[in-house]
């Protein structure tokens, strides 16, 4: 088989210059990435999805990378951000393609299937199983955990401190929040942390310095290179945009997503520990269009980076079946 090179471009989207790789042709597949992650977080998938016969295309999000940073926070609300899509997919050409979405990408691409149904052929979800809508805002609740425990979407939502912490040490943040969300038990650490007088990296265990099994320090370097450059405010504007997304999406949160999806976490993702009792039985209830969900042994938040053999088995499995 030839070899299926990357392509790049910078393309004009819902008013802002949004950075793309892409790899194939046919079907197109949009992959969704999350915090702190970048279109480079999809590596792995981008050839394997290529080499099936799709075409992957891989954007940094809004906020992130080569893409445009606004600074305000309310520019990361949910009409933007699925405008983001919707007109990445009208700049290409494109009447519907696959999304798939890691983290903050799940949480708009599960949004995206309410906003836009006609726009999603299907649905490759990561680490972030659908909730049902919260009675009270992001922020009070978040406000409420940090009573007793660190919580960083508490911590991140006054513009300014978090900010800086992160900017001036990116190396030794991307490090240990990598390494801490790649397993669970490490990353709760956190939470036996008060939040007073606390930032992230005063309650994030420490790190080797990679490499790691599932991260090399080439690998490394790229993030902590791109992060270096951007800071990390459009990636925290992400969360200060929560409450107007919970705000904004009122009027969908009981709509059923029938759109045939498939979830995929690794078993040791800590986002599935801190979601209640069930949250994938929860996340049945509200999309009768699920397919299947696998659970990687091992695998943690990252599961796309920590076990792209099953990761990527599990999408063309997938895929196979929704041509």
């Amino acid at each position: 088989m030839a070899e299926i090179f990357s392509t790049t471009a910078l393309l004009s989207v819902n008013g802002i210059d949004m950075f793309i790789t892409e790899q194939g042709s046919g079907p197109p597949v949009v992959l969704c990435h999350g915090f702190p992650g970048l279109s480079f977080s999809w590596r792995h998938q981008l050839p394997a999805l290529a080499g099936a016969g799709w075409r992957a295309i891989a954007p940094d999000m809004r906020g992130y990378g080569r893409s445009d940073r606004p600074t305000d926070p309310a520019a990361y609300d949910r009409a933007s951000t699925v405008a983001d899509l919707i007109g990445l997919l009208d700049e290409l050409g494109l009447d519907r393609a696959v999304f798939a979405g890691h983290d903050f990408g799940a949480n708009l691409v599960w949004d995206l299937a309410r906003w836009a149904p006609d726009r999603v052929a299907g649905l490759m979800q990561f680490s972030v199983p659908l909730a049902p809508r919260s009675p009270i805002r992001p922020s009070a609740a978040s406000a409420a955990l940090a009573r007793e425990h660190f919580l960083h979407m508490h911590y991140f939502q006054q513009p300014g401190r978090a900010d800086q912490e992160l900017a001036a040490r990116p190396r030794e943040f991307l490090a240990r929040l990598l390494w801490a969300l790649s397993d669970t038990d490490r990353y709760l650490q956190c939470w036996e942390h008060p939040s007073e007088g606390n930032g992230y990296l005063d309650v994030l265990p420490h790190a080797p310095t990679p490499p790691w099994s599932w991260l090399s320090a080439e690998e490394f370097e790229h993030y902590v290179a791109e992060f270096t450059r951007t800071g990390f405010t459009g990636g925290l504007n992400w969360y200060r945009a929560l409450d107007l997304v919970w705000e904004q999406n009122a009027a969908t949160a009981d709509t059923p997503i029938e759109t045939p999806s498939v979830f995929i976490a690794g078993h040791r993702d800590p986002v599935l520990s801190m979601m209640g009792p069930d949250p994938l039985g929860a996340m049945a209830q509200q999309v009768p269009g699920l397919r299947s969900t696998h659970l990687i042994p091992g695998a943690g938040h990252f599961v796309q980076m920590q076990d792209p053999e099953q990761v990527n088995a599990a999408m063309l499995h997938f895929l196979e079946h929704l041509r």
